[in-house]
C-alpha cells in the first residue's frame, strides 16, 4: 500500500515490531511513526494526519486500543475521517496473558455510528480488507489475530470483496454456520465433522461486523431452523450480538440462533491452543456446545421439524 500511493503512512503505539512495521519503518522512514505507549496520541495523530489528506493506518493491538477509545470516539469517528484501525492480537492470544486478551473490541467499535468492522478469514483475505479500508472516506477498523495461519485461501473464500457483504464457503440444507474472522476456519471443521454423521450445513463467512449482511441473516432465517453464529471474541456485545439486535427487529422467526465465542470472563495466561480447546471453540468444542452430535437428535431441516432429546 505504501509503495503505490505515498499518502499512506503508518502510526503505532510501542509496537513496530509486534504490528509488522519494522519493514516498513526501513524503507519509508519518513511515513511511519511510533508515539510510545500512547494510545491516545496514535489516534489523534492519525485524525489530524486524515483531516490533512494522509491516509493513516493505526496499528495497534485490539486490547491496547481499548485506550484510545475516546480518540476514536471524539476525534475520528465524529468527524468521519478516514483513518483505518489495524487491530492486531484480536482473539486470544496466550502467552501474553489476560491483559493481551483482545476480546471485546467488537463490542467497544461497534456501537459507534457509521464505522465499518471487518475480520478476515485468511491472510489473501486481510491484504483485501486493507486495500478495501484505505479506499474508504470513512472510518474502518479491521481485527485479525496473533499467530501463524497458512498463507493460502480458504476453500471457496476467493469472493469479491463488497461493503457489508459476506461470502458463501459451502452449502447445506440442515443448518447454517455463520462465522466471523478466524472462527471461518474452524466453521468449516465443524462442517466436516457434521458432515460425517450426515447432517449438511452451510458454512457463510460474514466479512463484515458493522455494517451486518443482514440481506444474508434473514435468507438463513428464513430457510434454515438453526444457525450458529462463531466468533474469537466475547459473546457479550460481540458479532453474534449484532445477529441478534437485527433478528429482534423481524416480526417472528421459527429459526433457533445460539452464539458461539468466548462466555463471560476474563481468560487468563496459557497457550492459545490450549484457551480455545478449553472454551470449546475448536471444532470437536462447537459441535459438542451445541449438541449437534447427540444421537437422539433427529433432524428434518426441508420440513421445518425438530425433534431433540
Amino acid at each position: 500500500l505504501m509503495e503505490g500511493d505515498p499518502r499512506v503512512v503508518a502510526v503505532t503505539a510501542a509496537m513496530p515490531g509486534g504490528t509488522g512495521l519494522v519493514p516498513g519503518a526501513e524503507r519509508f522512514p519518513d511515513r511511519v511513526g511510533d508515539v510510545g505507549i500512547c494510545e491516545q496520541h496514535a489516534i489523534g495523530l492519525s485524525a489530524g494526519m486524515a483531516e490533512m489528506g494522509l491516509k493513516p493506518i493505526a496499528a495497534i493491538y485490539s486490547t491496547f486500543l481499548q485506550r484510545g477509545y475516546d480518540q476514536v470516539f471524539q476525534e475520528v469517528a465524529i468527524q468521519q475521517l478516514p483513518v483505518v484501525l489495524a487491530m492486531d492480537r484480536a482473539g486470544i492470544v496466550g502467552g501474553d496473558g489476560v491483559t493481551h486478551q483482545g476480546l471485546f473490541d467488537i463490542a467497544y467499535l461497534r456501537t459507534i455510528p457509521r464505522i465499518a468492522l471487518m475480520a478476515p478469514a485468511d491472510p489473501p483475505e486481510l491484504d483485501a480488507m486493507l486495500r478495501h479500508a484505505i479506499a474508504q472516506p470513512t472510518p474502518t477498523a479491521v481485527r485479525f489475530p496473533r499467530g501463524s495461519v497458512p498463507d493460502s485461501r480458504l476453500p471457496g473464500n476467493d469472493g469479491r470483496l463488497r461493503h457489508g457483504r459476506g461470502v458463501r464457503l459451502r452449502a447445506g440444507d440442515d443448518l447454517v454456520l455463520v462465522a466471523y474472522g478466524s472462527m471461518v476456519r474452524t466453521a468449516l471443521d465443524v462442517a466436516d465433522l457434521l458432515a460425517e454423521q450426515g447432517i449438511e450445513a452451510t458454512v457463510f463467512n460474514a466479512r463484515f461486523a458493522r455494517p451486518l449482511d443482514t440481506s444474508a441473516i434473514d435468507r438463513f432465517v428464513e430457510r434454515f431452523p438453526l444457525m450458529l453464529t462463531l466468533e474469537e471474541h466475547a459473546v457479550s456485545g460481540g458479532f453474534g450480538s449484532a445477529v441478534l439486535e437485527h433478528l429482534a427487529t423481524r416480526e417472528s422467526t421459527d429459526c433457533v440462533v445460539r452464539l458461539v465465542g468466548v462466555p463471560d470472563r476474563f481468560v487468563p495466561h496459557g497457550e492459545t491452543k490450549d484457551w480455545i480447546a478449553r472454551l470449546q471453540l475448536d471444532a470437536p468444542g462447537t459441535v459438542s456446545y451445541t449438541h449437534l452430535t447427540l444421537p437422539t437428535m433427529i433432524i428434518r431441516c426441508r420440513s421445518r421439524w425438530w425433534a431433540v432429546h
